[in-house]
C-alpha cells in the first residue's frame, strides 16, 4: 500500500521539522516520498536544500551579521561575519542560530580557509608535495601515487576549510549543508563572509575572508 500526505501523522511531521528546521509542507512531502521512512526523509530535504542553495549562490549576499563566540572559560573567542540577503532575514531566530552554531564550530575545529577556493597556491603545493613525497617513498609507482594523492587533498580541504569540515554538533553534516539547508528553509543565500579566531597564549589569530563569487542581483 503506497503511502500517501493523509497517512503522515502529525507528529511524524513535528519530529521531522525538529530535527531538521524545515518547513512544515517540505517536511510532510518529504516524509510521503520516503513512504514514511524518517531519515531517508532527512536525507530528501538536505538534497532538496543543496539544489535550492546552488541556485541562489550568485544572489547578492549584503545584510547578515557579526556574530561572536568565546568559549567556556574565556580562552578562546570567535568573530564570524554572515551574511543573507535582507535585513528581515538576519534578524530571525533561524539564521541567529546559524550563525551561533558556525561561531562555535570554528572555535572548536580551528578552519584555516572558509572554501576551498580561498585555499593559497603557496598551501596547496606544500601539501600536495608531502602526499606526493609520502606516496613514493611508500613503493607506489607515480601514477598511483597521483590517485592517493587527490584523495589525500580532499581530506586536506575537510581538515582545513571551514565549509568542507563535519559540523561539530552533527558529523554527517557538513558545514556547507548545514547552511544549504537554512538556504532552503529561509529562501535567501547565505554565506559566511570572514572570521577571526582569537586563543590566550597564541601569539596570532587565525583570521580568513572569503572572496564571494560573482553575484546577481535579479
Amino acid at each position: 500500500m503506497s503511502t500517501t500526505m493523509a497517512n503522515i501523522s502529525a507528529q511524524q511531521v513535528k519530529d521531522l521539522r525538529e530535527k531538521t528546521g524545515a518547513p512544515m509542507m517540505d517536511c510532510k512531502q518529504a516524509l510521503t516520498e520516503a513512504k514514511g521512512d524518517m531519515e531517508q526523509a532527512v536525507v530528501i530535504l538536505r538534497k532538496k536544500g543543496v539544489s535550492v542553495a546552488a541556485k541562489k549562490a550568485a544572489r547578492v549576499t549584503s545584510e547578515g551579521a557579526v556574530t561572536s563566540y568565546i568559549h567556556a572559560g574565556g580562552k578562546i573567542g570567535v568573530l564570524v561575519e554572515v551574511n543573507c540577503e535582507s535585513d528581515f532575514v538576519a534578524r530571525t531566530d533561524d539564521f541567529k542560530e546559524l550563525a551561533h552554531d558556525i561561531a562555535m564550530h570554528i572555535a572548536a575545529s580551528d578552519p584555516k580557509f572558509v572554501r576551498k577556493e580561498d585555499v593559497t597556491k603557496t598551501d596547496f603545493d606544500r601539501e600536495r608535495e608531502i602526499y606526493i613525497a609520502q606516496a613514493v617513498a611508500s613503493g607506489k609507482p607515480q601514477h598511483i601515487a597521483e590517485k592517493m594523492v587527490a584523495g589525500k587533498m580532499e581530506k586536506f580541504y575537510e581538515e582545513v576549510c571551514l565549509l568542507e569540515q563535519p559540523f561539530i554538533k552533527d558529523q554527517s553534516v557538513s558545514i556547507a549543508q548545514l547552511i544549504a539547508s537554512k538556504i532552503g528553509k529561509l529562501g535567501e543565500n547565505i554565506s559566511v563572509r570572514r572570521f577571526a579566531r582569537f586563543k590566550v597564549g597564541e601569539a596570532t589569530a587565525t583570521v580568513a575572508a572569503s572572496k564571494p563569487p560573482e553575484q546577481k542581483t535579479e
